[in-house]
């Protein structure tokens, strides 16, 4: 029972330090992701080692590491990066913004990336993909995730591999502008994850659409 509570008091209080340092003004936003990532890690790892019966300090340890390497970080070209896509893309309805784990998301509306039942990438996109893969040179360590979504109109039949073809025409766009393939992952999610009514216009208009995610490994 004592080593329990141990256990438990040492994940709190590795946590909370993570957390108040996640809100210090005057630390990186490299070391507020590192941190809240160890934080976890360690809450994870002093949990683990309660239930196996280890010494909780050990287990906060190492659960602090993983979490630090196992986190994403946003550092000062991330949010270089973050600024100069939004100034690109400014007036287009492309939406970019820093998702909760610290990934730089490009939401692309299907007016500015593909006409109806097709995966040929239109003219505007064409200039947003031009500056995101300008942002990319240099950086071995950041990997690209693109998911094409569709609205509920039509099968999954048809849905499901032209929201996959959509995608995938991105990644060959940027590996055309010199982004290696290997560090991007495609995926087609149809009309599974939608995030409007599709029983409206304006909602099918919103779930039609490219998802772009940029992330920075933690590298411990």
């Amino acid at each position: 029972m004592i080593q329990r509570v141990t256990s438990r008091s040492a994940a709190l209080t590795l946590t909370a330090a993570a957390l108040v340092m996640t809100g210090c003004a005057n630390i990186s936003e490299t070391q507020k992701g590192t941190a809240a990532g160890a934080g976890i890690g360690a809450a994870a790892g002093a949990v683990l080692s309660s239930a196996t019966g280890g010494k909780a300090g050990t287990g906060a340890v190492i659960g602090g590491a993983l979490g630090a390497v196992a986190g994403n970080i946003w550092s000062k070209r991330q949010e270089e990066r973050r600024i100069a896509m939004e100034q690109a893309t400014r007036g287009t309805g492309v939406e970019v913004t820093r998702t909760p784990d610290n990934q730089l998301k490009l939401n692309i509306p299907n007016d500015v990336s593909f006409d109806v039942n097709s995966s040929a990438i239109k003219p505007p996109m064409r200039s947003v993909l031009d500056h995101f893969a300008d942002t990319l040179r240099g950086d071995a360590n950041a990997r690209v995730q693109v998911v094409g979504h569709t609205d509920s109109t039509g099968s999954n039949a048809v849905n499901d591999p032209l929201s996959l073809d959509r995608a995938q025409s991105v990644r060959d766009y940027l590996a055309a502008r010199g982004v290696a393939p290997a560090r991007i992952q495609t995926e087609g999610r149809g009309e599974h994850q939608p995030i409007a009514d599709n029983s409206t216009a304006e909602g099918r208009a919103k779930n039609r659409r490219v998802e772009i995610f940029l992330r920075e490994p933690s590298q411990g």
